[in-house]
């Protein structure tokens, strides 16, 4: 039990405060232990900070922007190693993706204390590990893994690239919800809804063609878009390829997507792979039911077939298209779904996320 005399130091790392699900954790979970009555301080790498946080903020990003590109990456190596050393933290956790070995290996080594906490967030473990599990020892031998999903933490204990490997849940924000989904006007439920940023991995060009195979717009529904990636302006090409412009709307980037999941029949996702999907859990919490391939990994510990929403057959849009179908058109199916959609993810509040973690920490807070 950490002694409670002063107050509780906990660092955390990210990339950056914006644009990503485990950048979002990072910023929540701030909130939660400042509020909690921990000291936190953040540290990113990158200049860039568009969601809210609680505490001190190390921005690196700002370190020598305009330097040469080996000179800067070690002024902040060095000013990154000074800052943690300084303040003699009682936990520091890595929210970051660690493709670099040289510089994981360099940062365990020489600037992370033995009380670091690395999470993975992600079911592709080489965003955080190398492929060799002898190299991936070097780094996490005798160190504390967190994974957001239970089948990351089996991926890692089998293929043995970590001795400690634990899990919890990403968590969202229910009041934080409920603050921004009347926000804006959106329009009645005549669409269905897919999010993220339009890349290969969520594969929304096959759901475009899914969606031109259904029957949904035999009943009037129309498929919206949110997000910006490499692929939209080719995604566009293919709506008007295959003559649905009037069906398919691409909305872009939007700040505050929980109207928009507030006010949509159900929303969709046929990703590759996921790691542990907020957007799934995030629409859930406002009472829409999804639609989702069971990927590896994440959604099969959020859905519950046919009782918050449909779960499919991995990576067949066949059995996508059906699932689309069928919700679309068995009220009674789609009812039942959405009356269960909410109360179906309070295990993932806020509240209970950041007490898994003070409990995980062994801190007491009165």
């Amino acid at each position: 039990m950490i002694k409670q005399n002063r107050k509780y130091k906990i660092a955390l790392v990210s990339d950056c405060l914006s644009g990503g699900g485990a950048e979002k954790v990072h910023a929540l979970l701030s909130i939660y232990f400042q509020k909690a009555g921990l000291e936190v301080h953040s540290v990113i790498f990158t200049d860039w900070v568009t969601y809210d946080y609680a505490g001190t903020l190390m921005n690196l990003g700002k370190v020598k922007p305009n330097s040469f590109f080996i000179t800067r990456k070690l002024k902040r190596f060095f000013v990154m190693r000074k800052f943690i050393r300084q303040n003699r933290f009682d936990i520091v956790i890595d929210f970051r993706m660690r493709q670099n070995f040289i510089l994981e290996f360099l940062l365990s080594k020489t600037v992370y204390p033995k009380n670091t906490i690395y999470t993975v967030h992600h079911g592709l473990l080489e965003y955080y590990f190398p492929k060799s599990a002898f190299l991936s020892r070097l780094i996490y031998k005798n160190r504390t893994c967190v994974t957001v999903s239970e089948a990351i933490r089996k991926a890692i204990l089998k293929r043995d690239l970590a001795k400690k490997v634990d899990c919890i849940y990403n968590p969202i924000d229910f009041k934080a919800i409920n603050g921004l989904v009347n926000q804006n006007e959106v329009a009645g439920k005549n669409y269905i809804l897919a999010v993220g940023r339009m890349d290969d991995i969520k594969q929304f060009d096959k759901l475009i063609v899914a969606y031109s195979k259904s029957r949904l717009r035999d009943n009037n529904i129309k498929l919206l878009l949110l997000g910006e990636g490499k692929n939209k302006e080719k995604y566009i090409n293919l709506v008007s390829q295959l003559g649905m412009d009037d069906w398919v709307e691409f909305g872009g980037f939007v700040a505050n997507p929980f109207p928009y999941y507030k006010n949509a029949l159900f929303l969709a996702l046929c990703s590759k792979n996921e790691g542990f999907p907020n957007v799934l859990i995030e629409c859930l919490s406002v009472g829409t039911p999804v639609v989702s391939f069971d990927c590896f990994t994440g959604p099969s510990e959020i859905i519950r077939d046919r009782e918050n929403g449909l779960l499919v057959e991995d990576q067949n849009f066949i059995k996508l298209t059906e699932a689309m179908d069928l919700l679309a058109e068995d009220h009674e199916l789609y009812h039942h779904c959405k009356a269960n959609a909410s109360q179906s993810v309070e295990s993932f509040s806020l509240d209970k996320i950041g007490k898994q973690w003070l409990d995980y920490l062994k801190i007491n807070v009165s």
